[in-house]
């Protein structure tokens, strides 16, 4: 397992070109990797960007997402289509590690490489307190940051749940471009935090190449949260950003030099 500061990263001639599959994380949609998708394209790559259920410009209402099925439906109906010989990068971002874990589950055959950016590894879900305890945002110290939606009865847990405006770039987007988090802003949408909260699969996960891309000043999922679940469930390679929570926005070029590398060390096993 290879650490590789992401200021060192050169551009990589001759690529053979990829078929990149972009997964966003909790209230985002496909809009958010509107840079990454730019560079892939230029590069020569071929990039999909998915919105997931009640996300970016889904229809469906949040808090009417209750379940992780239905949350991924999306992604597992692309998966679905693809032919066994046409293999693609999954790149989940935060909450989105939950939906590579879920594809490496049903189709590793169709993966040739899983990127976790920032984001939540674990092979089954939340099936244990320590899972929640390295796999889930820890927002207790900054107060009430979040608005909570309640359509099972307030004696029920959330079923949609969104960042407060006010909180949004302080612990999303700190060290991102003003322009990007106010573009943000308008683009959130609440998540289906019951669905997410609720993620567990079975069975045996196929052995696909698995990349790590650890956010050193991330104020969601903490640098130690990230480090823990690397240790839990060591990938292949682990690369280091110096950025916040949203790499996508704050240094694209960074991210798609390591986005490069690790697609390209993936096809040399």
């Amino acid at each position: 397992m290879e650490e590789t500061a992401a200021g060192v990263v050169s551009p990589l001639p001759n690529i053979q070109p990829k078929h990149f599959v972009l997964v966003h994380g909790a209230s985002h949609g496909a809009w958010c990797w509107f840079k990454l998708r730019h560079l892939l394209e230029v590069a020569g790559h071929k990039v999909t960007c998915l919105d997931l259920a009640a996300s970016g410009i889904d229809l469906a209402y949040p808090s009417s997402i209750l379940s992780f099925d239905d949350y991924n439906k999306p992604l597992f109906d692309f998966m679905s289509t693809l032919s066994e010989d046409n293999k693609v990068i999954l790149v989940g971002h935060s909450a989105g590690g939950l939906n590579l874990s879920h594809s490496l589950l049903n189709f590793g055959d169709k993966i040739e490489a899983a990127i976790f950016i920032a984001a939540t590894m674990l092979p089954s879900g939340f099936c244990s307190e320590e899972d929640v305890k390295v796999g889930a945002p820890d927002l207790s110290e900054y107060g009430d940051v979040s608005i909570k939606e309640y359509s099972l009865g307030p004696d029920k847990p959330p079923t949609s749940v969104i960042l407060r405006e006010e909180f949004q770039r302080k612990l999303l987007y700190h060290l991102s471009p003003v322009e990007d988090s106010v573009l943000a802003s308008m683009l959130l949408r609440p998540s289906p935090s019951l669905a997410l909260s609720t993620a567990k699969f079975e069975g045996n996960i196929s052995q696909v190449r698995r990349i790590y891309i650890k956010t050193t000043h991330d104020k969601m999922v903490k640098p130690e949260q990230q480090d823990a679940m690397i240790r839990r469930w060591p990938p292949h390679e682990v690369f280091i950003i110096d950025t916040e929570h949203s790499p996508f926005f704050s240094s694209p070029q960074q991210l798609f030099e390591l986005i490069v590398k690790a697609s390209t060390s993936a096809s040399t096993i």
